[in-house]
């Protein structure tokens, strides 16, 4: 039996982030939501994923002020920026802080779906499972 994947979706935009999850979990992965990152980080704390899809532009604590937080709750965790704000230099800031993709929205769902598989690969790998 293989593992469910553990994704938590990270957006200030409601409709987005919940009509997100609800794809996630219907392709059989387990699919959590934060309004924005003090709040990702309370369910990190205390409920571990593999992957955290993270917008960058949120209202109080920023993707680029929680992503180093993440990493800092759990070091191997895959943080994929998807974001509707195209910027090379935050795009650099945000790969250099740690995260392992940067996509913009709207992402075509199969693509991110074959990304979400190969960073739970790379979470396993780093992890030595």
């Amino acid at each position: 039996m293989t593992e469910v994947i553990k994704v938590l979706v990270v957006d200030d935009e409601e409709r987005f982030r919940n009509t997100l999850a609800k794809l996630l979990t219907a392709q059989g992965m387990q699919a959590d939501v934060a309004g924005g990152g003090a709040e990702a980080l309370e369910i990190l704390r205390r409920d571990p994923h593999d992957i955290v899809l993270l917008d960058v532009k949120m209202p109080g604590m920023s993707g680029q002020d929680t992503l180093p937080e993440i990493k800092k709750i759990d070091p191997d965790i895959e943080v994929i920026i998807l974001t509707g704000h195209a910027s090379v230099d935050i795009a650099a800031e945000m790969m250099a802080r740690g995260g392992s993709d940067y996509l913009l929205k709207p992402y075509p769902m199969d693509e991110l779906l074959g990304i979400i598989h190969i960073a739970y690969d790379r979470r396993r790998a780093a992890k030595g499972e």
